[in-house]
């Protein structure tokens, strides 16, 4: 299976690359926004294609031509203003989304906040609600569509080393988790087709990765 990777120059993005890259099944496309990211990936023996998420809906649909899924990991990133927040993490994920459609990819993969409902949006403060708005409407548009997607919502990131075990649930308590761990998740998501049409929290845990997977 070829994985678009989109926001692979992220910290998720890179761990997931790198796994993609060690495993059996899976080869990875990372998509960037720089051409002088492309080395990191070229040198894991990965494919690059050199997009902006603010770039148009053919552009993205023609890096997603000839893989087998997209994974949404990229962020505006915390110190970013509003705008970028609705035009990466809203706009551009669904850009992505009519992409994968428009490029005939029907796996689809989205690294989302950790709640995103109407009620997380209404409670969050008035730096981070915007953020929660634009996942929150990034996946009702993902749930919306035919792709055969998964929605996970990750803890709070850490850059601590992985330890190979999470809870996964479609509700657990709130925790951290590395990042690290969070792109062994995507992994385990895309071996298990019995994740598709499936949303659920991952925080720091006890199971090992895939356990935790295949029990959703």
């Amino acid at each position: 299976m070829k994985v678009l990777v989109v926001g692979a120059n992220g910290q998720i993005g890179k761990h997931l690359v790198s796994f993609i890259q060690e495993s059996d099944s899976l080869e990875a496309k990372a998509m960037i926004r720089k051409e002088e990211q492309a080395s990191y990936f070229e040198n894991l023996g990965a494919e690059t294609a050199v997009v902006d998420l603010e770039d148009d809906i053919g552009t993205m649909a023609k890096a997603a031509e000839g893989v087998d899924a997209v994974v949404f990991t990229a962020g505006s990133g915390p110190h970013t203003g509003k705008d970028k927040t609705i035009m990466i993490d809203l706009d551009g994920a669904v850009k992505t989304i009519e992409a994968a459609n428009a490029a005939g990819v029907k796996r689809y993969i989205m690294i989302s906040s950790f709640d995103t409902t109407r009620a997380a949006i209404q409670e969050a403060n008035s730096s981070f609600a915007p953020y929660v708005a634009a996942k929150h409407y990034a996946d009702e548009w993902l749930k919306d569509t035919d792709l055969d997607y998964t929605i996970i919502h990750p803890g709070l990131l850490t850059n601590d080393e992985g330890t190979g075990q999470v809870e996964a649930a479609s509700k657990v308590d709130r925790n951290e988790v590395p990042r690290e761990d969070v792109a062994r998740v995507i992994v385990a998501s895309l071996e298990n087709d019995e994740t598709i049409g499936k949303e659920f929290q991952v925080v720091t845990g006890t199971a090992p990765v895939k356990g935790a997977v295949d029990s959703l």
